[in-house]
């Protein structure tokens, strides 16, 4: 059965969605976007994914196009005309058509795009063998807290792990420590058993997944500390994970050509996914 795309008021064959040649979004990069798990037909995570949406608009000065309620109608509405169960649906928003001139038109409707596809599930061998991170020099620009569709250099990051024969790259800043990956969150476990991630400031995107994880990990006793670590840190971590939306919580067993721990994935990391995915399956969960 044929995809659906929403395109600006309409629900097209995914195969014919198109958008104007003059849309800010193909011409700048001048847009935002959403990725929102869907587990049991119901969206995980929504109103966190939703603010910072708005938040993404906000420091952009990009008009919401919708009212909440209607853009949580349309999501639905996409859902279930791709009979999507489990999987995910992805939202952009650029600034809209206009002839092409860097400065912000005057007049101008904010574009809407939306997709929906289904989950792919994650092998249980790569559950519990974990998978190999590369770090790779972090070029990106200022402000990687926005959720811009600006994202050519961890295009670049990513197919250098691809080419790596790796799953994920890890960032890394002038001063030697780890930012984030190039779709991911980047976490490690210290040798006597605190979680670290990097702080919620301008130079992360603060994942939904990210932030889940840290209240889960503290409702459950487990110390927890968000300050920079070096990929030194990293390589001789007890244990070093990675979150995401479509990843959830899966274990780094080698960073570049050093194996972590065992090589297999260690109980903080199976631990944090058996906990995440039960809290994406029930509490977490909106219909």
């Amino acid at each position: 059965m044929s995809r659906i795309a929403y395109v600006n008021g309409a629900y097209v064959p995914h195969r014919d969605a198109a958008v104007h040649i003059e849309d800010r979004g193909y011409q700048f990069a001048d847009g935002v976007y959403e990725v929102i798990a869907v587990q049991g037909g119901r969206l995980v995570d929504e109103r966190p994914h939703l603010d910072r949406l708005d938040r993404s608009l906000a420091e952009l000065r990009i008009r919401p196009p919708m009212s909440r309620e209607v853009l949580r109608g349309v999501m639905r509405e996409v859902l279930r005309r791709n009979y999507i169960a489990d999987g995910s649906i992805y939202i952009q928003m650029t600034r809209g058509v206009a002839p092409r001139d860097h400065a912000f038109p005057a007049k101008a409707a904010t574009s809407v795009v939306m997709t929906a596809k289904r989950a792919r599930v994650q092998p249980t061998q790569m559950v519990e063998d974990g998978i190999r991170v590369v770090t790779v020099p972090d070029i990106r620009w200022g402000r990687c807290d926005i959720k811009t569709v600006s994202l050519l250099p961890n295009v670049l990051a990513k197919q250098q792990a691809k080419q790596a024969g790796a799953y994920e790259a890890w960032l890394v800043d002038r001063d030697g420590h780890v930012t984030e990956g190039s779709s991911t969150n980047a976490w490690i476990v210290t040798k006597d058993g605190k979680l670290v991630t990097r702080a919620a400031t301008q130079a992360i995107l603060n994942g939904i997944t990210r932030q889940a994880v840290i209240k889960l990990a503290r409702n459950n006793g487990l110390k927890l500390e968000e300050r920079a670590f070096s990929v030194e840190d990293a390589k001789t971590a007890r244990e070093a994970f990675l979150t995401s939306t479509t990843s959830h919580v899966l274990a780094v067993t080698q960073i570049d050509d050093t194996v972590i721990g065992n090589g297999k994935a260690g109980s903080f990391a199976l631990k944090l996914r058996a906990i995440y995915l039960d809290y994406a399956e029930g509490p977490g969960a909106s219909s």
